[in-house]
């Protein structure tokens, strides 16, 4: 039995925690693929929204502060202006590299080739980083603690040295890759186990935390858990950073000692992905709608939430929109299955789907 293999022991009450948290996310996860029907077109628009929520939320996590209007205004106008901060430089290359995830997650397979891509991806805009992207460091990476002024004031974890990160990268790839196929040990649980060590080893000079939550949709999505897309699981990581780093911290210290415990490291990402599994099952009922149309289309969709039933004409009478508009919107609405259509000609009317 690997190394990996053993941390997976856990005390009776963590078991029972962690067993609890998978049941609750796994069955939400079958209500999704049950339930998901969303048009291709309100997907479209949550993914767009989802790369530019976890775009910025995961670079302020390293500290980056542009809002996520800024991120959007920066995507919209990527291919046509000049990339000046760092600040920029690394959103951009997340959103890409995100990007190509989402829409190529199936034709990825996790190997130390596809870990050293996605960095060399993640700061291909990075001036700074030029000299080490896509490979391991070559220097001390150790996580510190400093004061408002930037002075060291303590050691927070002193992840692996340079000369041996190749070595405990390959033996983890292989314990995990091996764990996966074999399905002995609930996915989640190897996924989270993976992405602890990734942050304790800390392969890279920089760049290791969101390379991990790249690697995070990516084995999520391959383990079947398809709305990772459509709801951010960085923002929910920002949301609770203190918590994040509180339980890494935590966890790293009993890391490569005799009483490994990744427990609480392990209820921190179950609990994360549990509150996205949510949101994501939120995506399908009627009153998440609001964040999928624009306000003319909002107007009549809440005309039908007041009156159930509508003609086209009482549409364009009461909203003031225009004919065709009103044909584009019902369509829309038809797609997404909130609306039905009943009768046919001149009878025809609009009722709201219960």
């Amino acid at each position: 039995m690997s190394k990996f293999s053993q941390r997976l022991s856990f005390s009776p009450e963590a078991t029972y925690k962690i067993y609890g948290l998978i049941s609750q996310i796994d069955e939400l996860k079958g209500q999704w693929k049950m339930g998901t029907n969303l048009s291709p077109q309100a997907l479209s628009m949550l993914k767009r929204s989802v790369i530019i929520t976890s775009s910025g939320a995961s670079t302020r996590i390293e500290g980056a502060r542009l809002t996520d209007e800024q991120v959007e205004k920066l995507l919209k106008g990527l291919k046509i202006q000049k990339l000046i901060t760092r600040d920029e430089q690394e959103v951009a290359g997340y959103a890409e590299l995100l990007t190509n995830v989402f829409d190529s997650y199936k034709n990825l397979e996790l190997s130390e080739s596809t870990i050293k891509h996605f960095h060399s991806e993640l700061l291909k805009y990075s001036e700074k980083d030029t000299r080490h992207r896509g490979e391991y460091k070559f220097g001390s990476n150790r996580v510190e603690a400093r004061d408002a002024g930037g002075n060291v004031v303590g050691v927070l974890f002193d992840p692996t040295p340079p000369h041996l990160v190749g070595k405990e990268m390959s033996e983890l790839l292989d314990a995990v890759i091996d764990l996966l196929k074999k399905k002995e040990i609930h996915p989640l649980i190897i996924i989270g186990n993976f992405i602890f060590e990734f942050l304790s080893i800390h392969p890279f000079q920089d760049g290791n935390g969101r390379t991990s939550r790249v690697l995070t949709n990516l084995l999520l999505l391959k383990s079947g858990y398809e709305y990772m897309p459509y709801v951010s699981h960085e923002k929910f990581i920002e949301d609770n950073k203190n918590e994040y780093y509180l339980a890494l911290n935590k966890s790293q210290k009993t890391w490569k000692t005799d009483r490994e415990d990744i427990s609480l490291w392990l209820l921190f990402f179950l609990n994360i992905l549990l509150k996205q599994t949510q949101m994501a099952i939120g995506l399908l009922s009627k009153e998440s709608i609001v964040n999928l149309l624009s306000e003319k289309q909002l107007a009549v969709w809440n005309y039908f939430n007041k009156h159930d039933i509508a003609t086209p004409k009482k549409l364009r009478d009461n909203l003031k929109i225009v004919g065709p508009t009103i044909t584009q919107i019902l369509n829309k609405l038809l797609e997404m299955k909130k609306i039905e259509r009943i009768g046919e000609g001149r009878a025809t009317r609009y009722k709201i789907v219960k």
